[in-house]
């Protein structure tokens, strides 16, 4: 019988980094065979499409080994979402060597982790690591998540959400379930602030866990993918010393002005101009979360455009293909969007 392949859960809260460190072990993979599903939010697959990008899988199934999970937290689907992708996806186990799984913001790690003890699953599969990314100026802050109101919209937006556990409990049972915790962004702290966040942090350790720190550098993880694979920890049979809280809380009430949409424009846009325009749009719009490409005149790299509340970053993440409409495509998630004054407000900026 082939050996179990080894999975490693990423989990951290909405802006913490978990796409960035994914990017990192795909573009530095060591020849490994890496397959990821992400817990996608928003009618175009963005998330998807920037790990994509790092043009990593197979030639004969350039899309195959990322997969979307867009029907919700990935804790409260998983026998109807989790399950059946990763049976697709062990009927190639022989092809890959590991499998990254990048968890919502909202998701719990145990449920997630529990369903490795199925028969369908247990005897192809293992939970190698839980690897927790920790947002050092969010945690500091008493936030601990970038922006609240898009942790409200991602909560309240999402239909299979079926847990109502408060941010500091979510924190608690990440970081009870990590096997490695990042703490990220540290160039945006002071050393002794730094210092507060990891002893916030070792207090709600319950094993001896290994911390790890890392500056934004660029919107750049730089560790030794050695560091993040390997842990050997069949997590699936070790939950006993993983303690968690136990959700008691009954099914809610979805606020349906909570909303994604996505905007497409043929046309190039400054980087500088449009970032202040997005910023605008934030103050005038409850928008909590911008994301997507941009086509940049007389460039021939994608620029990549993601929003936290107020807070943009942006990066060239490849060349565009030569078959590839050079499009900007952004996806917008808040509460009563106005989508044709989102559109018109583009479109008048492309034109200027």
């Amino acid at each position: 019988m082939a050996a179990k392949i080894p999975v490693t859960v990423i989990t951290g809260f909405l802006g913490s980094g978990k796409t960035t460190l994914i990017r990192h072990l795909l573009q530095n993979n060591g020849g490994r065979r890496i397959a990821v599903l992400v817990n996608e939010f928003g009618e175009l697959g963005i998330d998807g499409e920037l790990l994509r990008s790092c043009e990593i899988c197979p030639e004969d199934a350039p899309q195959s080994n990322i997969v979307e999970l867009t029907n919700g937290c990935l804790c409260c689907t998983v026998q109807e979402e989790f399950l059946p992708t990763m049976l697709e996806l062990l009927k190639r186990r022989d092809r890959l060597d590991c499998i990254l799984v990048e968890t919502s913001g909202l998701a719990l790690p145990k449920p997630l982790i529990k369903a490795f003890r199925w028969h369908e699953i247990r005897n192809a599969a293992t939970v190698d690591g839980v690897i927790t990314v920790v947002d050092c100026e969010a945690v500091l802050s008493g936030r601990l998540a970038t922006d609240l109101d898009a942790i409200a919209a991602q909560r309240q937006a999402d239909p299979n959400l079926d847990h109502e556990t408060p941010l500091s409990e979510l924190f608690e049972d990440q970081l009870a379930c990590a096997d490695l915790v990042i703490l990220n962004k540290t160039d945006l702290v002071d050393p002794q602030a730094q210092a507060k966040v990891r002893n916030r942090v070792e207090q709600e350790l319950s094993r001896a866990v290994k911390i790890v720190t890392n500056g934004r550098q660029g919107d750049t993880i730089q560790f030794d993918p050695n560091l993040l694979l390997g842990f050997n920890a069949a997590v699936e049979d070790a939950l006993e010393s993983r303690p968690s809280h136990h959700d008691t809380e009954e099914e809610h009430d979805h606020d349906d002005t909570i909303e994604s949409t996505h905007i497409v424009v043929d046309r190039a846009f400054n980087p500088e101009a449009l970032r202040a325009q997005l910023e605008k749009l934030v103050e005038e719009q409850e928008i909590y979360r911008v994301k997507g490409f941009v086509s940049v005149p007389n460039k021939s790299m994608r620029l990549v455009v993601q929003g936290v509340g107020a807070r943009f970053e942006q990066f060239y993440d490849r060349p565009w293909q030569a078959d590839e409409l050079r499009q900007t495509r952004l996806v917008f998630i808040g509460r009563d969007l106005n989508t044709t004054e989102l559109a018109s407000r583009l479109t008048q900026l492309a034109e200027s």
